[in-house]
């Protein structure tokens, strides 16, 4: 079975293994106040232009965004959302676990937009109960979104500036943050991210490390004691470094932008190949999720060979499946792929 079921199939790229086997029975200090911390630490600030931000390894999405949640809200409030963003849907409700409600707004594309966000302000605050009702203090995004969609850059800057005139903290999830910036049509680079959001994180477990994911503050506000918050949450690692060592590989020449830039085109090749049989698409993604329309036919006749998921029912007779590349994705596979779906 081939697999295009996600981006996280495969371990680490082997430049990271060789480092980790190196430096294996070197002893560093532990909860990350180590040099190699410090050192990735040092190379992200410089990567995204900005000297003053706080730096934390946290060992997964799902910890980082309710570390991030829990410790920038106050008990009565809560953060809005796409009702497809990732903390809604597929979190097993760890962000209301922490105690903050997820306030889902409609999106067709998987983003949402200023204009949204000022009125789901402006509709709390303009009625007469609202002190009786969650009050929003955060959006929070991810770039690409869960159907692969990015944010451009005058979108981003419609939403910060949205959120810091109303108060509102912006969070980006930074899951796949890598194969978004390198996407057919982008115009967002790491330091537009880190000037626009308060929060964000650049991803390692989907993008060629073995675990891990580097959270990024630039707000003073969400600064203080954030580790407490970590440690609270059961995401202070003991052995820190091995998340920072990760990412001194991934970030040293631009490895990390390469590694996503592959997995684009490979993604790439098979929309084109979908397109080439004159299959449509459940959403436009440039990114390595890639949402084609199959009919039950077909989708029944690759999966004898290849493993890809199910993402929703459009009719009886059609249901659109994802197909997700990889850091590591093999052209091999790949070229097996187009050619199995030419001879359908």
């Amino acid at each position: 079975m081939i697999q295009f079921q996600c981006d996280y199939c495969e371990g680490a790229h082997p430049a990271i293994l060789e480092l980790l086997a190196e430096t294996n029975l070197v002893q560093q200090p532990g909860y990350g106040e180590d040099p190699v911390c410090d050192k990735a630490a040092r190379m992200i600030r410089e990567l995204c232009h900005v000297p003053q931000a706080d730096v934390h390894f946290m060992v997964g999405g799902t910890p980082c965004n309710l570390t991030v949640i829990a410790a920038a809200l106050r008990p009565y409030q809560g953060v809005l959302s796409a009702d497809s963003g990732h903390i809604n849907v597929h979190e097993s409700g760890a962000i209301e676990g922490t105690g903050h409600k997820v306030l889902a707004l409609p999106s067709t594309d998987g983003k949402l937009t200023a204009a949204q966000v000022e009125k789901a302000f402006r509709d709390h605050w303009g009625d007469a109960t609202h002190q009786h009702m969650v009050q929003p203090k955060m959006v929070y995004i991810s770039n690409p979104t869960e159907i692969g969609t990015i944010y451009s850059r005058a979108e981003l800057t419609a939403l910060s500036d949205t959120c810091r005139k109303n108060g509102l903290f912006l969070y980006m999830d930074g899951a796949r943050l890598g194969y978004g910036l390198t996407a057919r049509g982008n115009d967002l680079d790491l330091p537009a991210v880190a000037a626009l959001c308060d929060a964000f994180y650049i991803g390692g477990t989907k993008q060629g490390a073995l675990l891990g994911e580097a959270l990024v503050i630039t707000s003073d506000a969400l600064k203080p004691d954030f580790r407490y918050m970590i440690k609270r949450q059961g995401g202070l690692l003991a052995k820190g470094w091995l998340i920072g060592r990760q990412f001194e590989v991934l970030l040293q020449d631009g490895l990390y932008f390469s590694l996503a830039r592959h997995a684009n085109e490979m993604a790439e090749k098979i929309a084109h190949a979908f397109r080439q049989k004159g299959y449509s698409f459940f959403i436009d993604s440039p990114t390595n999720q890639q949402f084609p329309i199959l009919p039950n036919s077909a989708r029944e006749a690759l999966l004898r060979k290849y493993s890809f998921a199910d993402w929703a029912k459009v009719d009886d007779h059609h249901t659109a499946v994802r197909f997700c590349t990889s850091w590591a994705t093999q052209q091999s596979a790949v070229d097996a792929l187009c050619a199995d779906i030419a001879a359908l």
